[in-house]
């Protein structure tokens, strides 16, 4: 008797299970996006190209996700200013095809930059107008301008420090957000991999 194991309906089992997979993916990537405050949409989007592997069109997106043309417009949009898409192009195909990059440490090098561009940047500017508008040490108010003056210093010389390592550790080309990565996992705390392969012990428990 031939095996079973390559039948129409094992074969459409493990496609239903495949794509449940990676709906799971991109509905945790997608909540995890609106942490981060960017769209879910554009979120989700991301993690649909990165999942899949494949090149899609913007057709192909907005079928998988159910959103609509002018959402998949703007997340892509904002994905290659990100860094973390490219366009591809197909022999004979007039349609333009999106891929992300496959690299984890490459994409999170590329969030990090467009984070700290986003958010620590803009607070470092305003912390340089704030202490340009503090008023300077003098009269009764003496020490209570120099605590401002002290904690304005502090506080910017601590964030700029901390975008400076940023920096260096999400360069383009640097591999020092992976070396810090791996040097702070040595550390004896984490979250333990929960996930299992599949596969049971011989001779465990039934």
């Amino acid at each position: 008797m031939a095996s079973s194991s390559n039948t129409p309906r094992n074969a459409a089992q493990a496609r239903a299970q495949l794509l449940e997979a990676q709906d799971r993916f991109i509905a945790s990537w997608g909540r995890m996006g609106s942490v981060w405050g960017i769209s879910r949409t554009m979120a989700e989007v991301h993690a649909l190209l990165y999942i899949t592997g494949q090149p899609m069109c913007t057709d192909e997106i907005m079928e998988r996700l159910g959103v609509s043309r002018g959402n998949v417009s703007m997340s892509v949009r904002s994905l290659l200013e990100w860094g973390v898409i490219e366009k591809v192009r197909h022999p004979g195909d007039r349609k333009e095809y999106f891929q992300a990059e496959q690299d984890v440490w490459s994409m999170l090098r590329a969030i990090a930059r467009e984070r700290i561009k986003r958010e620590v940047d803009p607070l470092l500017d305003a912390l340089d107008e704030i202490g340009e508008l503090a008023p300077r040490v003098e009269g009764q108010s003496q020490e209570e301008v120099r605590d401002l003056h002290k904690r304005l210093d502090e506080i910017r010389d601590g964030f700029g420090l901390i975008t400076t390592l940023a920096h260096k550790f999400a360069g383009p080309r640097g591999a020092g957000l992976q070396t810090a990565a791996r040097l702070l996992a040595k550390a004896p705390v984490g979250r333990k991999k929960s996930h299992t392969s599949g596969r049971t012990k011989k001779g465990g428990d039934a």
